[in-house]
């Protein structure tokens, strides 16, 4: 029987169920229950902008956006966005997903840290980053009502010291890697966690490119 939350009802396909487990066994519960929260503000986006959306898409979009923080889905080069969208393209065709929905999630969690291009995507990708950004940001937090922002965290609560833990799980993922950074918003979470972090500069390396001018 499927969960219903604030109005919501989690996916409950095999596909669903077989995600949830495996994000569940990966993650530890900070980001399990992240993913969890991020899913149904994303589909309470979709549905207070009458949006038509795969709620299973935007599911496995939601559950595998972090998953190239963890250990097991990290690689040494890749932006730990794109680990997560190859974890989830590589689950996915494992059940024979229809590659135009492979795409959509893969490309949802590759951009859920990039602002201002998803929100003018296909459903899936637009919500994914819609559901990242009011949990971790609290963007569009009034527009979500009381009662619903109870519900979900009742089911799934913000540990209490969240917003640093989660600034944490970030910067592990990415310390090893700092290169990855460049470009976008993680290079801000370097910078606060990381004492050896140089920044890269767009500019300087426009100025000292092998181009003579």
């Amino acid at each position: 029987m499927s969960e219903i939350i604030a109005g919501i009802r989690v996916p409950d396909s095999a596909i669903a169920r077989a995600a949830t487990q495996l994000v569940r066994d990966t993650e530890d519960d900070l980001l399990y229950r992240h993913s969890r929260r991020v899913f149904f503000w994303g589909a309470l986006t979709g549905e207070r902008r009458s949006l038509k959306y795969d709620p299973e898409l935007l599911y496995l979009g939601a559950m595998f956006h972090d998953m190239g923080l963890t250990e097991k889905y990290s690689s040494p080069e890749l932006r730990f966005e794109v680990d997560g969208a190859n974890a989830a393209r590589e689950f996915m065709k494992s059940y024979s997903v229809p590659a135009r929905d492979v795409e959509d999630v893969w490309t949802a969690i590759a951009l859920h840290t990039t602002p201002g291009i998803p929100e003018h995507m296909r459903p899936t990708i637009a919500l994914v980053t819609a559901g990242v950004e009011m949990d971790v940001l609290g963007i569009a937090y009034h527009d979500f009502t009381n009662e619903q922002r109870d519900h979900v965290c009742v089911d799934h609560p913000r540990e209490p010291n969240f917003k640093e833990n989660i600034i944490d799980h970030f910067a592990i993922g990415t310390v090893s890697k700092p290169l990855t950074t460049f470009g976008n918003v993680k290079a801000d979470v370097l910078a606060l966690k990381d004492v050896n972090y140089v920044r890269q500069n767009f500019c300087s390396i426009i100025l000292g490119s092998a181009w003579p001018n």
